[in-house]
Formats: C-alpha cells, sequence, structure tokens
C-alpha cells in the first residue's frame, strides 16, 4: 500500500451489437464475436448519450461525471485518454448496466466539466496527479474499492492505482497493457520510424505546438482519432459529441503538460515525488488483470510481451480482431463489457 503525499486533500438510449441476459442469479453478457461486432467501414447512424451528469468535490478538483446502473452494488470506474472523453465509454456502460453493473465514468481534468476548485493550482498533466485525481474521487463517493477499466491517459492511471494503492482495485481491465512510465524512462531514444510515431509530442514541446493546439484543437483531435483508429468510419455528430469536452479552460495546459513532463521538459509538483520514484521503478500489479489490444490500433504501444510479467496475479490477454483501434471501448464495446464483467469474477 502507498500513502498518500501530505497535502493532497482527499476532503439512453443506446446502441451497441448485444444484449444483457440473467441465468440463474449471474450475470451473464451475450455478444457477438468481438470481430463481428463493429463493420469498420461502416459509419454511426444515432448517438447515444449519458445524459445529465454530476459533479462532486475531490481533492483540487471539481469532477463531472456519469452513472449509470443501480448505486447498491459494487462499482466499476471507467477513465478516459486524449484526446477522448467520456462517451468512449457510453456503449460499454450501457450493457454493464443492463448486467446489473454500477458504473461510473469521470472527466478527467482538463476536460469536460471537471474544474480545478482554486484558480491558483497547477495545472498539472503528470502521471501521478491524475492518479490521485482517481483516489480522491472515490474518496469523495464513498467508494472503497471498484474495478477499474481504462484506455490511454486512463488505462496508465487505473494501472498507477491498481500497482500502488492495490486495496482499492478489485480487478483492472487495461487497453495497451501496462502504460505507467518515468521522465527516466523516456530519455533513451526509440528506433525513428517509433519516434516518428510520436510527432505530436514533439509538436507540443514547442511554443509553437501549444498555440496551434490550442488553435486547432477539434482539427487537431479529429486527424489523430484518424490515425489512432484508421479502420473506425466515426461520423461528424460522433467526434463532436467527445469535442465538447476539449472546450475545457484548463484542456490545452493539461495536454501540453502531460506531454512535457513526459520528456522531463516540464517540471512536476514535488509533493508526487515519492509516488514517481514509486513509479519509475516499474511496479508490479496483482490485482486480476485483462489486457486489451486492438488489431489495427494506429498509436503507439507497446508489444503484449513486454508487459505480461508486469501482472502476477491472474491475468490474461485478449487480441480484439476486426480492425479495432485505438479508442477500443468504443469501437468495440460488447468487448470491453465483457472483459470487466470477466475480470470482476476472476474468470479469465
Amino acid at each position: 500500500m502507498t500513502k498518500a503525499p501530505d497535502g493532497i486533500d482527499h476532503d439512453r438510449r443506446w446502441l451497441c451489437g448485444g444484449a444483457a441476459m440473467t441465468v440463474a442469479g449471474s450475470t451473464l453478457l451475450d455478444l457477438p464475436p468481438a470481430d463481428a461486432e463493429r463493420q469498420p467501414n461502416k459509419t454511426s447512424t444515432a448517438l447515444a448519450s449519458f445524459g445529465s451528469l454530476r459533479q462532486v468535490d475531490a481533492g483540487p478538483l471539481n469532477i463531472g461525471y456519469a452513472e449509470v446502473g443501480p448505486a447498491d452494488v459494487p462499482p466499476v470506474i471507467l477513465l478516459h485518454g486524449w484526446p477522448y472523453d467520456i462517451h468512449s465509454f457510453v456503449d460499454a456502460a450501457s450493457l454493464l448496466a443492463s448486467a446489473g453493473q454500477r458504473v461510473i465514468i469521470p472527466y478527467l481534468r482538463g476536460y469536460g466539466s471537471t474544474r480545478f476548485r482554486s484558480g491558483a493550482a497547477v495545472r498539472n498533466g503528470q502521471q501521478a496527479a491524475l492518479a490521485l485525481d482517481l483516489i480522491a474521487f472515490m474518496d469523495a463517493l464513498g467508494i472503497r474499492k471498484a474495478v477499474l477499466g481504462g484506455f490511454d491517459w486512463g488505462a496508465r492511471t487505473v494501472a498507477i492505482v491498481a500497482a500502488l494503492w492495490p486495496e482499492r482495485c478489485s480487478g483492472l481491465v487495461s487497453v495497451s497493457g501496462y502504460l505507467i512510465g518515468s521522465q527516466q524512462a523516456n530519455e533513451a531514444p526509440l528506433p525513428p520510424k517509433a519516434e516518428l510515431a510520436w510527432w505530436y509530442q514533439f509538436y507540443f514541446a514547442t511554443e509553437r505546438g501549444r498555440r496551434g493546439y490550442e488553435a486547432n484543437r477539434e482539427d487537431f483531435a479529429r486527424l489523430i482519432w484518424q490515425t489512432a483508429s484508421p479502420r473506425w468510419a466515426f461520423d461528424d455528430a460522433t467526434f463532436q459529441q467527445s469535442a465538447a469536452a476539449f472546450d475545457n479552460p484548463d484542456h490545452v495546459e493539461i495536454v501540453i503538460h502531460n506531454y512535457r513532463w513526459r520528456l522531463g521538459l516540464a517540471t512536476g509538483e514535488k509533493l508526487y515525488d515519492p509516488i514517481e520514484r514509486q513509479l519509475a521503478a516499474g511496479p508490479v500489479i496483482i490485482v486480476p488483470t485483462i489486457t486489451l489490444e486492438g488489431d489495427a490500433n494506429g498509436a503507439p504501444h507497446p508489444a503484449p510481451s513486454a508487459y505480461a510479467s508486469k501482472f502476477t496475479g491472474k491475468y490474461a490477454h485478449r487480441l480484439i480482431m476486426g480492425g479495432i483501434g485505438h479508442n477500443l471501448p468504443q469501437e468495440a464495446p460488447g468487448a470491453f463489457a465483457q472483459a470487466l464483467i470477466d475480470v470482476a469474477k476472476a474468470d479469465l
């Protein structure tokens, strides 16, 4: 168990390819095969929505979040990444709620209706800050333990909580596996082809990049969606539903700091130093875990063999076929929901 650093206040309608059913007191998902779940060259014809959102004060933030399903069962908490938002989970959450699960999906700092409670707060995007946001969020809702799932920034965040605070995590679903990193590890250069895939990280390292992202954040996000999920033919309405989350007044600062911090070009906050030292050591994850990867993920991501040894508890990896890209929860909601159901039962 890791102690939070001193000074941190822990003060539809839906459309998807499956249905939920309950048999003899146990919850099952009757879903199509993952590779048949989405036709990659088809666009959606309707939008799902969470409806009204809730807000809660949690640590330095007032966090906006969606919640679906019964309130009297152990929760599942899902975290999105960049440049995405809570709507990556809308279909998977509906499946889970129909299967009797309580599902909670918060906006990360810098997204949607989440706001800093103080104008003087550092707009910090480092990995430890986001992980402690999740701990503070759980504390604010009175949640001692939850199944955690996420992708991109969200996958890194839930993996950190599972690694350092396993008593808060009953099971983990992580898209693209073990994404915990460190500034020291990021000092090592990669082969040119791998560096090319991180072009935006180097762009954000410049003042030109910061101004460019601020002025063109929607065009930027759309390009990332297209390159990270090259076979996902999302329509404009689907994109715009998530793009609204980038209008957050802290969004640009959080994104730029996140990527600059990774390269050691921006400092973090000293109160997070003990957490970052533990993360730099690459802590193992002992809770039951399923890692997922899409067969058409166009974003930089490690090979499953590179991180399998980091999961020392009950563990399984699943490759989701059918042209599934980086935004796996939205592109293959049935496969993502099934993994959460399975990990909650440790049925790997």
